[in-house]
């Protein structure tokens, strides 16, 4: 999704623009994310993976599974566990590597950097945080990791593999220094000496002019996207750019909008300039000044919602608009502030991460949005979806393989674990059917990961 700038004041007050951006051009080369690994994060405390590809050949549908360069991965995942399980930890580390990233060019010397362990050990607590991606970048496949201190970088190596599966090391950075292979990074020769302890050094480099260093952390930036399902205001801001401008996958995600029967038959838009009036009286005096100064000669987007007005016999007689942020359910409302990062994200081919999917939301619209990335002629370059979720629904509309679905469960040490329903061997030592009854197998505590409530009794 191409950065913008977001900013929700109030239900009818919305700031936008669009940084440059091939916004009208698809993408024709394949990124995709395989693995993500993650050590010493709040309640993730020892070293856990989450894979976005295939265990297995042969599980259904398969259809859920793409190739690219002889490599599979899948479109989809699923991630279920208890309210404090760590499901949303998982994807805010992954947010948290990427903005290390993205962030590290503007880091000053001495400038500490975000740091979160887990602080249940008093080992772990002064341990270093570890990231690592598994990644196809622009059809390369690589596997790049950093671990890191509130104080410095401990380590940092990119690492390529081929197709053969054959590593080759592009760089490895430790407590003695870094070593670049200058044939295979050319762009780190002479960099070595040049990275301060708090910066990563793939940052230095892209900075620099650094092609490979660039098109991985472009991959972070754009193509690698973590939106939270509780707060999505500040989303509605590239949905109503995208509406207004009538760009490229508007018209995929009005028919979704009348697919799903939301109650409206149309959406229109109007662009208003900002009025300094309308922003909320409340708001501290520094931060209102601040805001007009920036608001200040910006356009607005209001969105309007067009319902059928019927007679007294039930018939329709005409149409009328309505503010939709005033007329539309909160379920409605977050469906269409997530749905132009998530038809981005399709039109492009890339990676959109959501926290608590559902939240808000019918059951069959959280399906629908699923079976849309999982369909592979409406999502033609296998752009992927890793969501949290309490929805077991989903679990039993064959609409997952087994290796799509994920859970989290803590210890009694207060540890995140985190396993795939692949991984899982159930009391007669056999594995789940991925044509079982999942969701009902789920509930009853077959595959762990569901909350357990004392009853007390007066």
């Amino acid at each position: 999704m191409r950065k913008i700038l977001n900013l929700s004041l109030n239900c009818n007050i919305y700031y936008y623009f669009c940084a440059q951006s091939s916004i009208n051009s698809q993408k024709t080369i394949m990124n995709a994310l395989l693995r993500f690994t993650i050590e010493n994060f709040r309640s993730i405390a020892e070293r856990k993976s989450i894979e976005i590809k295939p265990d297995s050949i042969k599980d259904e549908p398969r259809s859920n599974v793409v190739s690219t360069n002889e490599v599979p991965f899948l479109r989809s995942v699923a991630i279920y566990g208890a309210n404090s399980s760590g499901k949303s930890n998982l994807i805010n580390a992954i947010g948290c590597m990427s903005r290390l990233i993205v962030d590290s060019v503007k880091v000053n010397d001495e400038e500490e950097l975000p740091y979160f362990p887990f602080s249940l050990n008093l080992v772990n607590d002064k341990k270093p945080t570890l990231y690592e991606v598994d990644a196809i970048i622009s059809d390369v496949r690589y596997r790049y990791s950093f671990s890191n201190t509130d104080k410095r970088i401990i380590h940092e190596q990119l690492i390529r593999i081929e197709k053969s599966g054959t590593e080759k090391p592009l760089f490895i950075r430790n407590v003695d220094g870094i070593g670049v292979n200058e044939k295979l990074f050319p762009e780190g020769k002479d960099m070595e000496d040049k990275t301060n302890d708090n910066r990563l050094f793939l940052s230095l480099v892209g900075q620099l002019g650094g092609k490979i260093s660039n098109t991985i952390i472009k991959f972070f930036n754009n193509d690698l996207n973590v939106l939270s399902g509780l707060e999505t205001d500040g989303y509605s801001t590239y949905t109503r750019y995208l509406l207004n401008k009538n760009l490229p996958g508007c018209e995929d995600m009005k028919k979704f909008f009348s697919d799903m029967q939301l109650g409206f038959s149309g959406l229109s838009t109007k662009v208003r300039d900002f009025n300094i009036n309308e922003l909320p009286d409340n708001l501290p005096k520094e931060l209102k000044e601040s805001l007009a100064k920036e608001l200040s000669g910006k356009k607005l987007v209001d969105v309007f919602s067009t319902h059928k007005v019927f007679n007294e016999e039930g018939q329709p007689i005409e149409s009328k608009s309505f503010d939709f942020t005033e007329m539309e359910s909160a379920g409605t409302q977050k469906l269409f502030d997530m749905a132009g990062p998530i038809f981005d994200t399709i039109l492009r081919g890339s990676i959109l991460v959501i926290d608590e999917l559902d939240a808000k939301m019918h059951p069959l619209i959280s399906r629908e949005i699923v079976k849309l990335f999982n369909d592979p002629l409406r999502n033609q370059l296998g752009a992927q979806l890793i969501f949290t979720t309490h929805d077991t629904n989903l679990l039993s509309s064959n609409l997952l393989r087994r290796d799509q679905i994920w859970f989290t469960e803590k210890d009694q040490l207060e540890r995140t674990d985190v396993y795939s329903m692949r991984h899982i061997v159930l009391p007669d030592g056999k594995k789940p059917r991925g044509d079982g009854n999942m969701e009902r197998n789920y509930i009853k505590g077959r595959y762990g990961a569901i909350p357990y409530i004392r009853t007390s009794i007066d």
